[in-house]
């Protein structure tokens, strides 16, 4: 039984998305690795951006500084 666990920042994605996501996901798992749907548990995590870090900052802080100085 596959298990991916997706991880995206809080950032507004919508139910359409998450299921388009996990609909893509279990689709690749069956046509690469021949596995059966019915098996495949997709995980989707939001996490808050204060809590998602890159590059020594956190991505909170990343997204307040124009856009030119990323």
């Amino acid at each position: 039984m596959p298990y991916v666990n997706v991880r995206v920042t809080n950032e507004g994605v919508t139910v359409a998305q998450k299921l388009e996501l996990i609909e893509g996901v279990t689709d690749l798992l069956s046509r690469v690795l021949n596995k059966d749907p019915a098996t495949t548990v997709v995980i989707i995590d939001e996490v808050e951006t204060d809590n998602w870090g890159l590059n020594r900052e956190s991505i909170t802080m990343r997204r307040r500084r124009p856009k030119s100085a990323v």
